[in-house]
């Protein structure tokens, strides 16, 4: 499964690859509130970004850019990735790495956007997947609003700047599904 271009009212989804790499990525990736909730981040460079994207292009795999439509600039990226095609389930992730971009509503119409592409036909999950960092509230307030519920709290499961921090998982059922049958 290979993520298609997509669009929404102010946006556009590329599928991720490596026409993308610029200083302004590796300088989010190099942002420490950027990067203060993700995995990754800090020390990157061209290269370490080339071979990230190299790689991701060779997958069969549901990530994209978020493109401004406007300015055709790229603020972001998000993902649905590992799909398990068998219990049609799928993990969210998103990076909004261009901070002058925050607080315009970018992040809740791209997640919407490639939430229901995947609860479309085309993909059919059934069931969508994240684990948030609970000092995230922002995030974490985002994910509610999109239809998110908890399903589980693991206790001082990641460190984050030195600090041990609470991970709450969440999930979004398709609401086309009716799991009753």
């Amino acid at each position: 499964m290979r993520a298609i271009a997509l669009e929404s009212e102010r946006l556009r989804y590329q599928p991720l690859d490596s026409s993308f790499i610029s200083q302004s990525y590796v300088d989010w990736m190099n942002d420490k509130v950027v990067n203060t909730y993700l995995q990754t981040g800090g020390n990157y460079t061209k290269e370490i970004l080339e071979s990230f994207l190299r790689e991701v292009e060779k997958q069969d795999i549901l990530f994209w850019a978020i493109v401004v439509k406007g300015n055709n600039k790229h603020i972001g990226n998000i993902k649905i990735d590992p799909v398990n095609t068998r219990f049609r389930t799928g993990e969210y992730g998103i990076l909004l790495g261009e901070r002058s971009e925050w607080g315009k509503g970018y992040a809740k119409e791209a997640s919407q956007s490639i939430i229901d592409f995947c609860f479309s036909n085309t993909v059919n999950l059934r069931k969508i997947t994240l684990g948030v960092v609970e000092d995230n509230v922002g995030a974490f307030e985002l994910y509610k609003k999109l239809g998110f519920v908890q399903e589980g709290f693991y206790k001082k499961h990641e460190c984050y700047n030195g600090k041990w921090c609470n991970v709450i998982r969440m999930a979004f059922f398709n609401p086309n599904i009716n799991f009753d049958e």
